[in-house]
């Protein structure tokens, strides 16, 4: 047993030195690392290491079988691990949205892919297939293997491109996605029949029945078990250990109920990092943590072993190098021809057309995935292993070059254009991104106002959670709040008996990016708002836009309240950029004018009258710097804000006031400029026994008529 440990130990180091040393170098080539690995296991081979150094090769590879199952045990958690990876980067929200485009390219690259690996599996000598495997299950085998893309692949070459967010890189995605859901199943299936004794029709179709039903079991309950369990870790864990060893034990459990069930772990596995990925317990770290564990140690050895596997002198068999030419052109032909037709039917570019068939073409990973499972359940030789590998290798080289040939100089349609550009702005913004915001409503017109903000505000890509407490929210009110969200995924979730603010915060520390609440239109003697309200915003971890309505909307329900002129001041900190980001993201859905607003304070009345007589101004001639600088300082910030209006497409107006009190010039500045909207930046402070949003946000809630939002950022938010 010692001799067994020293060598598995070596084996490990050995495995790891070979394959990160050889990624790199791959990575300089503009290649995935994945190469680099597979190359360092094809390295140490038999082929290789040990023609050329056989006493070595014999001592840290021994053919003993105890030995080579603990090397293979680590592999197979490596393959185990890859599939969750792949199944958390697998978005089915994307592929339903994408719908029309993705199931024309998605059959395209499937079905000719298929049908040409079907056709050859009838056709390869006898030397290339299992013993005592049937050729149908044989041929079955390599049309899947041939149909498979590696989503992990070309996600990341995609990104190293930057053509992650074009149009043909997102279809790309949901394709590989769509693929990897019908390949994983037909894998699970056929591998499963392939191990089983009766390798007929019948059994075969019975396990694809067996399939069938797992996945409808799993996805009808296997959701609501991953969320509960998911959300008790996060409960009794400060960090993502507790929900990533969920997500583990999960993946185990799913991974061994499939062999169970005469089916393959590895489809446990995709299934449970989808389920994973959905949840909405789910911190956004766990997806981090895995994804850096495998890709340091259990992948590279998962790869350098499926390269140490691969036995190259068969491919000097001439029989074998035909065979293994000609699998390669056909794979490679197949899924360009037939993601082009799909294409072709989408009525995409012909350039996106060949964007997709160069990108789909990559195997990858899965392709080793497919090779290790074929091998281990006795469908593949020596020889087609081989094959296997090397075509998994060869189109994965070509996916990167490939792609910036035909990505050259290609900006994409107009539309195109202003969406990435937009994608732009959102991700370089402070608040209003693409995360999930939390609506907490009772009912009433105030939350239905709130949700009217929040969907003008944020853009349509946002998630949103309408959350309800106790069993008094009127069903009416409901369905008007969730009426709003139309065009953002929108859930509703309700803690039945719950005392509301405990349920809000606990939600609420579930990765939301913000909180939006209606609050009362008048307000209550010594509250900021109302008992409820005030106890949110001292409490809540992450900002809470608090909205009130206006006099005139008081009169009517705010079903869709159209506002002409939002008004919102010019400020140089986090929270009035927030406050802006809010603005004119409401100004540029509705098509309003936003009021930029920088108020000077001075001391006293005769400072005021020496700035308006000066014009405020410094001369022409004097550097910038040495003149007045009340003046330079408020000029900058106002054209910083009206940069960020510009980017947006927002028309703005700007005023500049000198004045004792900012609230109230702010406030007189409204009324003469007829602002329907006032967005307010506040930072939150305690103040005795309630929340504190500045003497000039309580000033403007107390004497406005317009509806103001009131964007409150907690403490030390965003600092660090």
């Amino acid at each position: 047993m010692h001799d067994h440990l020293l060598i598995f130990w070596t084996q490990l180091f050995v495995l790891l030195c070979a394959a990160h040393g050889l990624g790199a170098v791959a990575r300089r080539f503009g290649q995935p690392p994945v190469i680099g690995a597979l190359a360092s296991g094809l390295l140490l081979s038999s082929s290789v290491f040990g023609a050329l150094w056989p006493e070595a090769h014999a001592w840290l590879f021994p053919a003993d079988p105890v030995q080579q199952g603990l090397l293979q045990g680590v592999a197979w958690v490596g393959v185990g691990l890859l599939l969750v990876i792949t199944g958390f980067e697998t978005d089915l929200e994307l592929v339903r949205r994408l719908g029309r485009a993705t199931f024309a390219v998605a059959t395209g690259s499937l079905l000719l892919p298929f049908a040409t690996g079907l056709s050859l599996g009838f056709a390869v000598p006898e030397s290339l297939i299992g013993e005592g495997v049937s050729r149908t299950v044989f041929a079955l085998f390599l049309a899947t293997a041939l149909g498979l893309s590696s989503l992990p692949i070309i996600a990341r070459v995609l990104s190293e491109l930057d053509l992650m967010r074009r149009n043909f890189g997102q279809i790309t995605l949901a394709v590989a996605a769509a693929n990897d859901v019908v390949g994983w199943v037909m894998l699970g299936a056929i591998a499963g029949a392939a191990r089983s004794d009766d390798l007929a029709i019948e059994p075969l179709l019975r396990h694809f029945a067996s399939v069938a039903v797992y996945m409808a079991l799993v996805f009808a309950l296997g959701q609501r078990v991953v969320d509960a369990l998911l959300r008790f870790a996060s409960r009794r864990s400060t960090d993502a250990s507790g929900p990533l060893a969920i997500t583990i034990l999960v993946a185990l459990a799913l991974g061994a109920l499939a062999q169970f069930s005469g089916l393959e772990a590895i489809l446990g596995a995709f299934v449970a990092g989808i389920l994973c990925a959905r949840s909405r317990f789910q911190p956004a770290e766990t997806f981090g943590r895995i994804e850096s564990l495998t890709a340091a140690l259990f992948a590279p050895l998962f790869f350098a072993t499926a390269g140490l596997r691969a036995d190259l002198a068969a491919i000097a068999n001439p029989t074998t190098l035909t065979w293994g030419l000609l699998l390669l052109a056909a794979a490679t032909a197949a899924k360009f021809l037939g993601s082009m037709a799909g294409a072709r039917v989408a009525g995409l570019h012909r350039r996106e057309g060949a964007a997709l068939g160069a990108a789909l073409n990559a195997q990858g990973a899965v392709g080793l995935v497919v090779a290790t499972v074929g091998l281990g359940a006795g469908v593949l030789t020596a020889s087609s292993y081989t094959i296997v590998v090397l075509i998994a290798l060869a189109t994965s080289m070509m996916a990167p070059p490939l792609l910036r040939i035909i990505a050259r100089g290609w900006r994409g349609s107009e539309e195109e254009v202003e969406r990435l550009e937009r994608e732009r702005r959102l991700g370089s913004n402070l608040l209003v991104r693409p995360e999930r915001i939390l609506l907490p409503t009772h009912g009433g017109p105030n939350s239905v106002l709130a949700a009217r903000i929040l969907d003008l505000a944020w853009p349509e890509g946002a998630k949103v959670t309408v959350f309800t407490a106790g069993d008094d929210v009127p069903a009416a009110d409901l369905r008007r709040v969730l009426a709003h969200f139309e065009k953002k995924p929108a859930s509703h979730v309700h803690a039945r008996g719950a005392d509301a603010l405990p349920a809000i915060l606990e939600e609420a520390s579930h990765g939301y990016g913000a909180i939006v609440v209606g609050a009362t239109d008048r307000r209550v003697e010594g509250r900021l708002a109302s008992s409820f309200v005030d106890r949110l915003l001292g409490a809540s971890p992450v900002p809470v836009l608090m909205i009130r309505r206006g006099v005139d909307l008081q009169e009517q329900e705010p079903e869709d309240p159209s506002f002409r002129r939002v008004l919102v001041p010019a400020l140089a900190t986090l929270p009035g950029r927030a406050a802006q980001e809010v603005a004119f993201g409401i100004a540029q859905r509705l098509g309003a004018e936003a009021l930029l607003a920088h108020v000077v304070t001075t001391p006293a009345a005769q400072d005021e009258i020496h700035y308006s007589r000066s014009e405020w101004r410094p001369e022409p001639d004097v550097a910038e710097g040495e003149g007045d600088a009340p003046w330079l300082v408020a000029r900058r910030v106002m054209d910083e804000a009206q940069a960020r209006a510009r980017e947006m497409g927002v028309t703005t107006e700007t005023a500049i006031r000198i004045g004792i009190s900012a609230p109230r010039e702010l406030l007189a500045l409204s009324r003469e400029a007829g602002a329907d909207l006032i967005v307010l930046p506040a930072s939150l402070r305690q103040l005795s026994e309630r929340p504190f949003l500045g003497y000039g946000v309580e000033y403007l809630l107390s004497n406005s008529e317009a509806t103001i939002v009131v964007v409150s950022l907690p403490a030390g938010w965003r600092t660090g």
